[in-house]
Order: structure tokens, then sequence, then C-alpha cells
């Protein structure tokens, strides 16, 4: 019988390391496929996606065969180099040790190292098709993918591992989610992503963290004259004002501003009875009540505004339903003139910043990068006195986390105006 050319033995090694190399990118790659981004182009219609989530639903199959074929392939390249160092140098134990070390060498850097690396580095690029290539070798296969997953299911039972779809049915948890939202920076637009951030904090703050403060209510008091009632009217800001009689925990409705206008220009006398007639009835909010809850809670009573209070009943502030979606997407809605906004601050040159003592602490945060405590108080005036104890004069400073604080105004029961400097800020280097 003649003997293999020498050079189709070279040539058929070659082949077997290619198809060695085939098979460990293509497993590598599939096990690095970005299950979430093929079930998107399945649903685009893409074959290729649609096969390669059959195979990923099928991982055991996929790497029984990947093995077995690999397996036998790296056997027959041994076999081969083997075979080609006998009938070049003869049976000489030295030839047969460096060959057997030469193709442990080509199988590893050509067949597992860099394939895999390849398969790892671009997993969606070479699993699409690549899968297209599996699918048919699985179908040939059958019959001794099955023989050996026979013993592997055998085996897997006694160590209690479950496999198939449920062991890959793997659920993100919200921080998860939003982890992927962060690191997705280069293919999610800024405004987009920072939607996303907020709708993942929605379920972590209450309506007492976005609330108009009570000190900030626009109110409307049934108890003054008629005329200082319409005075109000005329000169309010909102559509809507919640409406007291005395003092602002007896809040008695909310009166549609439009409807109340409307009796102004009436030629009839107007008295407290005709405003009364009009109003709603006010929409309690415990404090402690989550904002997603409330938004929901909006939706389903078609309300709109509601007031929020305290375990003993008392009013601590009010929220609105542009509240919510303002601190889902940002502020949108015209402010109050002389109303503060979350964006109108920031470190100036030096690394100081000047606030009202009731900015809200979350607001804080977000503009400046800093870490206050919003477990407690909402407001840096609030933080301040659980920190004191006490009301402080002016020029008192004190440093919270990375942050110094000087208070620089302080009225009555209440820090007006304070300034914030940054540890790391520098002092302006001086003019000669």
């Amino acid at each position: 019988m003649p003997s293999v050319p020498l050079w189709v033995q070279i040539v058929a090694l070659v082949v077997l390391i290619f198809c060695s190399a085939f098979f460990a990118m293509a497993e590598t790659a599939l096990m690095a496929a970005n299950r979430h981004r093929m079930r998107h182009l399945a649903k685009r219609g893409s074959k290729r996606a649609i096969t390669t989530l059959w195979l990923l639903d099928r991982t055991d199959k996929v790497l029984s065969l990947v093995l077995i074929a690999n397996t036998l392939i790296n056997a027959m390249s041994t076999a081969l180099v083997t075979t080609i160092a006998i009938t070049s140098f003869g049976n000489n134990e030295q030839v047969l040790t460096i060959a057997t070390g030469v193709v442990a060498f080509l199988l590893i850097v050509f067949a597992e190292i860099s394939p895999k690396v390849i398969g790892a580095t671009y997993p969606e690029r070479i699993a699409l098709p690549t899968s297209l290539i599996l699918k048919p070798l699985m179908a040939l296969a059958k019959p001794a993918i099955w023989f050996v997953n026979l013993f592997v299911s055998g085996l897997l039972a006694i160590l209690h591992i479950k496999t198939g779809k449920e062991a890959h049915d793997v659920r993100l948890s919200p921080e998860e989610l939003r982890s992927i939202v962060l690191e997705g920076g280069n293919f999610i637009p800024q405004k987009h992503k920072s939607i996303l951030l907020n709708l993942f904090d929605l379920e972590t703050i209450s309506v007492e963290d976005i609330m108009t403060p009570r000190s900030q209510i626009e109110a409307l008091n049934l108890a003054v004259s008629v005329d200082e009632i319409k005075h109000q009217l005329t000169t309010c800001y909102h559509n809507k004002l919640p409406v007291f009689e005395g003092e602002i925990n007896q809040i008695v409705g909310i009166l549609h501003v439009r409807k109340a206008v409307a009796l102004l220009n009436q030629e009839e006398e107007l008295t407290v009875e005709h405003f009364r007639a009009l109003l709603n009835t006010p929409y309690f909010i415990p404090q402690d009540t989550g904002v997603f809850s409330q938004l929901q809670y909006f939706q389903e009573n078609r309300e709109r505004l509601g007031i929020i209070v305290d375990e003993y009943g008392e009013v601590q502030g009010l929220v609105t339903l542009d509240d919510i979606i303002e601190e889902m997407i940002g502020e949108f809605t015209t402010s109050m003139p002389g109303a503060a906004r979350a964006d109108s601050f920031a470190w100036d040159a030096n690394g100081e910043c000047l606030l009202e003592g009731a900015t809200a602490l979350r607001d804080i945060n977000k503009r400046l990068a800093l870490a206050f405590p919003t477990d407690g108080p909402k407001t840096l005036n609030g933080l301040l006195l659980e920190l004191l104890q006490d009301i402080p004069e002016t020029s008192v400073s004190l440093k919270v986390g990375s942050c110094v604080v000087e208070i620089v105004q302080s009225q009555n029961q209440a820090i007006k105006v304070v300034k914030l400097k940054r540890a790391s800020a520098k002092p302006a280097a001086a003019r000669a």
C-alpha cells in the first residue's frame, strides 16, 4: 500500500488544527454572547440570531458537540504528528517526545488560547455565523451526543445540578439593570440614560424627598377678607391652590383658580361661600409614601395634587404629578419667580458654592457630586441643625464628609444662607 505523501499529511494537520480552533472559538463566543442583544436581533427577524438562541437553549448539547469534536480532532492531530515523526525520523524516543511537545504547543496556541481570546473579544460577530454551522453538525452528531449525555445527565443528577432553560433564566435585579445603564454610556444618549437612572431612584425615595415644603406652599386662606382673596387669586402662580381656614393645617379643599377667576367677572357681591362652593375634596398623602407608588395612586385616583401629612395629621408639604414627572425627566415646568431651581447652582472657580438653607440635600448631591446623608433631614438647614443640635450663629463652620460648610446667615429658628467649600479646592493664586 503506497504511503501518503508528506505534504498531504501536513495539510491534514493544518486542517485539523483549524477545525479545533473553530470549535474552541465558537464555544467561547456562544457562552459570551449577550442574550438580550440576541433576543433583540431575533425579534427583528435575524435568522442567525434565532439559531444562536436555539443553541443557547441547548447549552449541554452544544458543549457535548464541541468537546467530542475537539477531543477527536486533538487525538487525530497527535496521532498524525506521531506518524509524520516516525515516517521522517524513524522510531526514535527523543523524536517522538519532541513531536508530542510540538503538537501540544500548536494546539495550545493555535487551537485553544488564540481562538478563545478572539471568541471572547467578538462574541456576537462570531456566534451569529458559526451557529449556522453548529446546528446541522448537532443533527449529524445526535447519536454520539445522546450517548455521552446519558452519563453526563446521571452524574449531574447525583450532584444535584440543574441544567436546561431554568438554569439560564437569570433575572436582573434593579441594581444590575442600573449598572448596565451606567456601562452603556456609548450606546445610550445622555438624556435617555439620565431618565432611566431617575426611574430606578423612584423606588428608593418618598414623596417627602420631592415635596414643596410647608413654608413654600402657596395657599388661600378663607379666613381673610374677600378683597384679599381676590388679590391673591389675581397674583397667584398656580392653577390649583390648597385652601385652608385660619391656619395651614385646616385644609378644607383644593380650588381651581380658573373657576374662581370666572367669579370675579360677575356683578353680584362675592362672599367666602362663593369660593367655598368651588372647592374639591383635598387628597392627603402620608409622608413616607414611595414616589413610584404615589405615581400609581395619582393615576388610579385621577388626581394631580396631594397634601402631605405626618403621623399626627400635620401638613408637611405638597406634591404634584408634575413634581414626580420632573423627578424622572428633569425640570420642564415654569417655576415661580424667585424660586430656586435644582440646576441653578454649581461650584465656582474657587471651589465654593453659596446656597439657601432650604435647598434639598438630594439636589445638592446631584448638582455638586456630594454625598450628604438623605435618610434623615431633607434640607441643608435640617441637616446642620441635626448635626449641631443648636441654632448656630453666623461664621460657624463644620466639616460634613469631604465638604466644609460655613453658616453665612441665620435668622430666627432657621439657617438662611450657607457656603460650601470643597475639601480639595485650592485657593486662587495671588496676583503680583
